[in-house]
């Protein structure tokens, strides 16, 4: 889900958790793993009402969990800012905005796969480089 700039971070959490209840089944009780960007009353509100246990870090500390050095968010948005539409997004609607990220999300979910399959396999049209340019 795409949400502009300058938005208040409960906003879209709200819209996020009430999409979680499309897993199913799921696990007696789920800990959410947020940022300090979620430590205020409203996101705290958002996950009791769905009875859902949060791990948030607190402004000024290191979030609660990371994935190795860098945020597994964090490298996604830095392979969506290879994409120059995306970086300079000034379409006012939303829904231009989710088409760049769709196509964006589903350009980067093919290299993945192709850089997998070189790996892994052997074909006659098989390109030299694992690398799609």
């Amino acid at each position: 889900m795409s949400a502009p700039a300058n938005t208040v971070d409960h906003t879209p959490l709200t819209a996020t958790l009430g999409a979680i209840k499309d897993f199913q089944p799921l696990p007696a009780r789920i800990t959410v793993h947020l940022d300090a960007g979620y430590d205020h009353r409203p996101a705290r509100q958002a996950l009791a009402e769905r009875d859902l246990r949060g791990q948030i870090a607190h402004r000024g500390a290191p979030a609660p969990l990371q994935v190795g050095r860098r945020w597994v968010v964090e490298r996604t948005h830095a392979w969506f800012n290879g994409f120059g539409r995306l970086r300079h997004c000034t379409a006012r609607r939303r829904d231009c905005v989710n088409a760049y990220l769709r196509l964006a999300a589903a350009i980067v979910t093919i290299r993945a796969l192709r850089r997998a399959a070189w790996y892994r396999y052997r074909w006659d049209s098989r390109p030299s480089s694992p690398r799609i340019r």
